[in-house]
């Protein structure tokens, strides 16, 4: 079982019995009100909503934890490599750490990869919960300065949007988030070349990218 499993798995236990809780004063407070005992009984069913839409705020925030991937230590999290198209036009093909591949055409001399990190600390590490990532977006540029202002843009999402990001809410709310250390964004990029490979990897400090051939190597050598 993942660490992160485990921590779900906990939560899910404390969410139950705060839906009970919560289900249990939204009750007693309708029958209260009922029998025309308004004051105490509309705060019972205000404490017990509250309660309610607390726990439904967590099942949101563990359901979409479950997007990211933990980490103990620096990993291999995707590879990538290019076979050129044209002048500064390139086929990109990425494999991450589950196996699936992305293929797209990406403009420009160089590559990004950008994922969102979260990092914890406190109860949560406690728990056993690793630090989670989650690759967002592969994209092109381009070295020239003037040329990136004006020339066409090509990007491509690795993942899924979502009405909620668990990576968003501990960016935003840090100082109200004592047990997330921190919710940050870390990119690499590399010059593209035909038939270059590169592995990129992710540490505690963020995203590694290395080549993984002669073609990777010689690009890097004329960067």
């Amino acid at each position: 079982m993942r660490d992160l499993d485990l921590a779900l798995y906990i939560a899910a236990v404390l969410l139950v019995i705060l839906v009970i809780i919560g289900l249990g004063l939204s009750w007693g407070g309708l029958r209260r009100f009922s029998r025309g005992r308004l004051f105490s009984g509309s705060s019972r069913m205000l404490a017990g909503l509250v309660l309610l839409l607390t726990a439904a705020l967590a099942v949101a925030v563990a359901v979409n934890l479950r997007s990211y991937i933990a980490f103990t230590h620096e990993q291999a999290v995707a590879s990538i490599g290019f076979t050129a198209l044209g002048p500064q036009y390139f086929q990109a093909k990425l494999k991450d750490a589950a196996g699936a591949v992305t293929q797209t055409e990406l403009r420009g001399d160089e590559w990004q990869l950008d994922a969102r990190v979260i990092k914890w600390r406190g109860f949560a590490t406690l728990l056993g919960l690793s630090t989670l990532y989650r690759l967002e977006r592969l994209s092109g540029r381009y070295r020239n300065v003037a040329q990136e202002q004006q020339a066409a843009h090509t990007a491509v999402a690795l993942s899924a949007g979502g009405w909620l990001d668990s990576w968003a809410l501990a960016h935003r709310f840090q100082n109200w988030l004592p047990w997330v250390d921190a919710g940050y964004g870390s990119g690499v990029y590399l010059p593209m070349a035909d038939g270059a490979e590169y592995q990129v990897s992710l540490s505690t400090t963020g995203l590694v990218a290395r080549p993984q051939n002669d073609s990777a190597r010689q690009a890097m050598a004329h960067w």
